[in-house]
């Protein structure tokens, strides 16, 4: 059996420094409380869906699923206000994709749905990708494979900004 593997990784223009270290750490320490709050994850891929579930139920998450982008507005439209903190989208998926999904989240008639926190969670990590989450209405960006500090680190800055 052959197995080749082809690895894109980014360079590091220097190491971080000391207080950069410290400041990440010290906004780990500070991590909200996510202990009996519950978020939305969308994915259609059902193994990213079964390791990020696991994960953020380990941080104490209540965890619903959605397959797609148009069961993500369904559930959001019939949720209440306070059932979900934050929606984690995909972005490539059939049926409706991330962006169209947040879109329409953004235009519910709830005002207070409209503005759940909607974080994208995508293999595309360009800078390019990153703003069209923005301009779809999204709060935030994370790439997958998912650095667990980073997903940590997003969620509390946007809970903490809701």
């Amino acid at each position: 059996t052959e197995f080749i593997i082809n690895l894109t990784l980014p360079l590091l223009d220097r190491l971080p420094d000391e207080d950069e270290k410290k400041a990440e750490h010290d906004s780990a320490d500070k991590a909200t409380d996510f202990a009996k709050k519950r978020l939305l994850l969308v994915d259609d891929i059902e193994v990213n869906r079964e390791i990020a579930k696991m994960i953020l139920e380990n941080a104490g998450f209540s965890v619903d699923i959605a397959v797609n982008g148009k069961e993500a507005v369904e559930k959001i439209t019939a949720s209440a206000p306070d059932d979900y903190v934050v929606v984690l989208m995909d972005i490539q998926m059939p049926v409706m994709n991330g962006y169209d999904a947040a879109r329409a989240i953004r235009a519910l008639a709830d005002e207070q749905l409209a503005r759940i926190p909607i974080i994208a969670m995508t293999a595309n990590a360009f800078d390019e990708d990153k703003k069209n989450a923005l301009a779809a209405g999204m709060n935030g960006h994370i790439e997958k494979p998912i650095d667990v500090q980073k997903l940590f680190a997003t969620l509390t800055q946007v809970l903490n900004d809701k």
